[in-house]
């Protein structure tokens, strides 16, 4: 029986970031993942790096991620573009929301300005006529998930992990986990397997919330900045059984990425027409230029989220040695490093920067 210091099971973005973690600290780590590397979630994120500040334990979380997040601007192997984040205002009443929430992340160190409707617009023409202005926050970025993912598990492996592709957990036993092919690893383990998180830790509730996103043709230049509404918390922390909100971002590559739908009731990945309808009139709504364009993949996936919005991050209630990084919803790439990072301290029974009580996976068992 094969023994590590570290067992990590799942290869998306966060179990990715762990194992990149984990190996940097001189551990013999092991990384089980059945399917592609960041082929789940990570596949379906839109590579967002946004500081959201509607719950303080989620703005602290981000901030302390973001800050790792530094370390890789110059990687190409990233795609990391500071195209920078524009919250887009409809009314008086979305400007007021913008002042109050630029005051909250100025006071968490997140550079942020109120900005007013000239402004809005000289920063993006292809914008509607007639909103009211918005928060700029220009320090945020983008990234390619699945790339950053493949990027960390190899950097991983060039310090000594030991990737088990292909390979399924098919259950934890008590100083290790037992494969689908019957081999058994021992070591202690940690579970970052998203919406699969109850096959293993049934204790731990999870739901599994459907999105869809778009995909166009090259079009340089057209937009300059992520964009989204005002409104966007509403639909992404709402328990609404479906919603959708406008979030449109740049690639590097010229080409526009449309967001956001969220479903809870669906179960299936098949592409909803009616969905994507609605999150299109919702985009055209604030960018009618995106009308002309021409659509090249739309996608599903699927976003882990936990019965209180917050993700697991700590010690698995009643185990010893089983750990667990799950349940970040839409802020998994953003919030990935610093939770891996957290998860270290935690191992290694250090202070973290940040307090990981938010987090604990405790407060279900309670």
């Amino acid at each position: 029986m094969a023994h590590y210091d570290l067992i990590v099971i799942g290869a998306g973005m966060i179990g990715a970031s762990c194992a990149d973690a984990a190996s940097a600290e001189g551990m013999r780590v092991a990384l089980i993942e059945p399917g592609p590397i960041g082929g789940g979630a990570t596949a379906a994120a839109m590579g967002h790096l946004v500081a959201m500040d509607d719950d303080p334990a989620e703005l602290a979380l981000a901030r302390y991620s973001l800050h790792h997040w530094e370390a890789f601007a110059d990687l190409k192997e990233a795609e990391f573009s500071r195209c920078g984040t524009l919250w887009v205002a409809r009314s008086d009443a979305d400007r007021n929301a913008a002042a109050a929430r630029a005051a909250r992340l100025g006071a968490a160190g997140v550079e942020a300005h109120l900005i007013d409707a000239a402004t809005l617009y000289e920063l993006e023409p292809a914008l509607t006529p007639g909103l009211s202005g918005g928060m700029l926050v220009p320090r945020e970025a983008v990234v390619y998930p699945p790339r950053m993912a493949r990027y960390l598990v190899q950097r991983a492996q060039s310090r000594g992990a030991r990737l088990y592709a292909g390979r399924r957990a098919q259950a934890l036993l008590s100083s290790g986990v037992q494969l689908d092919d019957r081999t058994r690893l021992s070591g202690p383990v940690l579970v970052a397997t998203g919406c699969a998180i109850p096959e293993l830790l049934p204790m731990l509730p999870m739901r599994a919330r459907k999105g869809h996103l778009i995909i166009t043709e090259r079009y340089p230049n057209l937009l300059r900045h992520q964009l989204l509404e005002l409104g966007y918390a509403d639909s992404a922390h709402g328990d609404a059984d479906s919603s959708v909100a406008f979030n449109v971002q740049p690639r590097p590559t010229g080409q526009i990425l449309i967001g956001s739908s969220r479903e809870f009731s669906a179960i299936d990945a098949s592409v909803s027409p009616a969905m994507v309808q609605r999150m299109l009139e919702r985009s055209f709504a604030f960018v009618p230029a995106l009308r002309r364009l021409q659509a090249l993949r739309i996608w599903t996936g699927f976003r882990p989220t936990t019965p209180d919005g917050r993700p697991y991050l700590g010690a698995v209630p009643g185990a010893t040695n089983q750990w667990v990084a799950a349940g970040h919803e839409g802020l998994g790439i953003t919030t990935a490093l610093g939770s891996a990072r957290l998860l270290m301290d935690l191992i290694h029974g250090r202070t973290p920067a940040i307090d990981p009580a938010p987090y604990a996976p405790s407060r279900m068992a309670a």
